[in-house]
């Protein structure tokens, strides 16, 4: 998350019932708006913020703490109509655990992009397209991180699990604090159908709205069940179900190169 492309740790990316009580946080206590120009705004009296996008520049945030495992939770609002060359993202520094939400055109879907890095490897992308309009009223991404597994859920149905294959020789981050960081930026020669179309900027100011950050740690009040959180027997027919309907890339079915992680070959829910 050290480069405009916002990265997000979410939440509770993250992640069921993956549900917890937490007090939604308030952004003037626990983030800091870290470029933009004024494009970045804390609204309601902390309660929601939103980040904009012009051909001048964009803008994003990023928390005044930083975490070493945990549950994390946000609801988002996308940018709505043509979106096509914006890049809405959430994620973090060195180790890295991404969801990126690149434009579209009026009418066809938001591609939702995952990647974790560890130890500066990364190159473990999914990509999904979602069940519903990402525009219309806000949903719920979340990321669980924690020293067996990440799990990346949105609405509390998990999409992605990342499990901890040190055994086998592949990196896992669990050694490095990460921040949540939230950028809204111009990526237009690559976001939309590999960089073919481009920002329309007569639709500008892009806009994406944010509230309800949370984040469940180690020396959060309350239960501490995601240090261990796995998928039950609903959960795995709720991955699968996405895996099988919504996914569009997934770096373990692509034939040049799943040879080279050896995660891989370990299990069907990466």
């Amino acid at each position: 998350m050290a480069n405009r492309v916002s990265k997000t740790l979410l939440f509770s990316l993250f992640v069921s019932s993956f549900l917890a009580a937490a007090s939604a946080g308030n952004f003037y206590r626990d983030v800091d708006i870290t470029w933009g120009d004024g494009r970045g705004k804390i609204l309601r009296r902390g309660n929601s913020l939103s980040l904009s996008l012009d051909k001048a520049s964009g803008s994003g945030f990023q928390s005044k703490r930083a975490y070493l495992f945990g549950r994390f939770d946000v609801q988002m609002k996308l940018v709505p109509g043509n979106s096509a060359g914006t890049l809405t993202s959430q994620g973090n520094m060195h180790d890295e655990i991404d969801l990126e939400f690149l434009g579209n055109q009026s009418g066809s879907p938001y591609t939702l992009h995952t990647n974790v890095y560890s130890q500066g490897k990364g190159n473990r992308e999914q990509e999904f397209h979602l069940w519903f309009d990402p525009t219309m009223k806000f949903h719920t991404y979340s990321v669980i991180w924690n020293p067996q597994r990440i799990i990346i859920l949105v609405d509390n149905i998990p999409i992605r699990v990342f499990g901890n294959s040190e055994s086998i020789g592949v990196p896992y981050p669990k050694n490095q604090s990460m921040k949540i960081q939230a950028s809204l930026w111009d990526a237009e020669d690559w976001a939309t159908q590999g960089g073919k179309v481009k920002t329309d900027w007569s639709k500008a100011p892009f806009t994406a709205y944010y509230r309800n950050l949370s984040a469940l740690t180690t020396d959060s009040d309350g239960s501490k069940g995601w240090l261990t959180q796995d998928l039950d027997v609903q959960g795995r027919k709720l991955l699968r179900w996405v895996q099988m309907h919504y996914m569009i890339y997934n770096y373990c079915a692509d034939r040049n190169r799943r040879f080279s992680h050896r995660e891989c070959s370990r299990s069907r829910l990466l």
